[in-house]
């Protein structure tokens, strides 16, 4: 008890902060692009899937390494960042952001570019048929039909998110009470061997987790039960 008494919870609250916001990023980028994607002619919509998709099979520390060469400021792009609006990425909660965002992206545009193409096409021509704009077809009828994947796609993304590592490591830095996630916390004290600590927060971890994949079941189920 006394031990949890002296926790430092910042790593909770940034791993949970850091979390929603990109969640709430993925869905609406993710579907975004999903769709986007999808209309696009081929050999265009092959390029840009592999693109969006291949986070997901790079090491997080190789993309923490591009995404450090992109926002560091000592170069072009993060010196612009930087001077004209002010922004820093590098090592900053921002930083937490983005990295995790690079990394939960592809689970959230998977699952929502595979939901909309089992949306019934006649439903859409159907729509079409009845004077329903582009836009009004897309969220009364594609996205409600795409529910159970969408909210699959939210649900793992929202876990991704939760429990990087990698890319944050190298983009945000390991700062405590500013950038320092649960993930980091871990592996901090296991370097000084404090295996109480470590296992405790490894304990909260496995507890939101199983709360994530719990919730992910019944999406599952749901989409199963649809079809």
């Amino acid at each position: 008890m006394e031990m949890i008494k002296s926790l430092d919870w910042s790593p909770l609250w940034i791993s949970l902060k850091t979390a929603v916001v990109t969640t709430i990023i993925c869905f609406f980028l993710g579907i975004f692009l999903a769709r986007k994607v999808m209309k696009l002619p081929s050999p265009w919509d092959n390029f840009l899937d592999g693109l969006l998709t291949l986070p997901m099979v790079l090491p997080p520390t190789v993309a923490g390494f591009f995404l450090l060469l992109l926002f560091s400021k000592r170069r072009p792009f993060g010196i612009f960042l930087f001077e004209h609006f002010g922004i820093k990425v590098v090592q900053s909660f921002l930083g937490c952001v983005v990295a995790a965002t690079v990394i939960s992206l592809p689970l959230m545009y998977r699952n929502a570019r595979s939901a909309f193409a089992l949306v019934p096409k006649d439903l859409v021509y159907a729509g079409r048929t009845l004077g329903m704009s582009e836009f009004s077809i897309f969220w009364k009828i594609v996205v409600p039909l795409s529910a159970p994947g969408i909210f699959s796609g939210t649900v793992l993304s929202f876990a991704r998110a939760l429990g990087e590592y990698g890319a944050t490591s190298m983009l945000a830095g390991n700062i405590p009470g500013k950038t320092a996630t649960i993930s980091q916390r871990i592996a901090l004290v296991m370097q000084d061997q404090d295996y109480t600590t470590a296992g405790f927060w490894v304990m909260v971890v496995l507890l939101l987790s199983f709360g994530i994949l719990t919730l992910y079941q019944f999406a599952t189920e749901e989409k199963r039960f649809r079809h």
